[in-house]
């Protein structure tokens, strides 16, 4: 991810120039944690429908029952499950909202954001509103907008998907997330990269979809940084997976704990005529 350090300087660290100086490094990791969250979304596919519109090819990919699958044969089935719903997703709009909070759960920053998604890759941001931190808005959500598409293809794509070149899995049950019963996978990275992390998949049963992933980097991204968590869960609408919220959690030097989130709703998934589509689906989610 192209995410450059904000520029030195001398200020003090009460001052807005001395957090800024700290921030440029925040910024790097909330978007390196970001990535984290996103990429293994976006690797293994822009999005993800549900078995009812893959029913003829669906079911040459998967038995009616799912007992008795490895890990392995899990991952191959969604990845498979994957490609086919990328290549039903023709565009999809949606809005979202950034948001940082301290420990005491303090707003420093939001930002809310229209994505538009035109297959095959194109992505445009347009904002709606803003309020907070200017430093934290620029460092952090203008670079996270501004890198996005630079992390859904080319190397960091390839080196981040959630794949067995990547990662070991291991079948580790199954649980209930919301309304999806899924399997669970714990993920071991084979090596370790900013890119990759070490945590858990949730599989639904039956679309073969991600319905939640949690974990922390494989590689500590900075020297400042304690600590750094993420889950970033997913929801069903007209068919198609989408995600629904990230949440990342970093212990940052000096600064202590800082919470960011990005919210995902007012989804519109394929509409006729993208001009006019002004409102979502609710989705399935409980």
């Amino acid at each position: 991810m192209g995410c450059a350090e904000a520029a030195e300087g001398n200020g003090e660290k009460g001052t807005a120039l001395g957090m800024g100086n700290h921030f440029g490094r925040f910024a790097k990791l909330v978007a390196i944690i970001f990535v984290l969250g996103i990429t293994p979304a976006t690797s293994i596919a822009q999005s993800q429908s549900s078995a009812s519109q893959t029913e003829e090819v669906g079911a040459q990919l998967t038995d009616a029952a799912p007992v008795g699958l490895t890990s392995d044969e899990i991952v191959a089935k969604m990845l498979a499950r994957n490609h086919l719903r990328n290549e039903q997703l023709r565009r999809y709009s949606a809005v979202r909202t950034y948001e940082i909070r301290n420990l005491e759960g303090k707003l420093a920053a939001q930002a809310v954001v229209r994505v538009d998604y035109e297959a095959p890759d194109k992505k445009t941001f347009s904002k709606t509103s803003e309020k907070g931190s200017g430093i934290v808005r620029h460092l952090v959500f203008d670079r996270l907008i501004q890198s996005e598409g630079e992390t859904s293809a080319g190397r960091e794509h390839h080196d981040s998907a959630i794949t067995a070149a990547n990662y070991t899995f291991v079948l580790a049950g199954m649980e209930e997330v919301g309304p999806y019963h899924c399997f669970i996978l714990e993920a071991t990275p084979k090596r370790k990269d900013k890119y990759l992390f070490e945590g858990k998949i949730w599989i639904e049963t039956e679309d073969f979809a991600v319905a939640k992933i949690a974990g922390h980097p494989a590689k500590k991204p900075s020297f400042w940084v304690n600590r750094a968590d993420f889950v970033r869960q997913y929801q069903r609408i007209d068919g198609f997976w989408f995600p629904f919220r990230d949440e990342t959690s970093v212990e940052v030097k000096m600064y202590g704990r800082r919470v960011f989130t990005v919210d995902h709703q007012q989804y519109v998934v394929n509409p006729a005529n993208p001009l006019q589509a002004e409102t979502g689906g609710a989705g399935d989610r409980d």
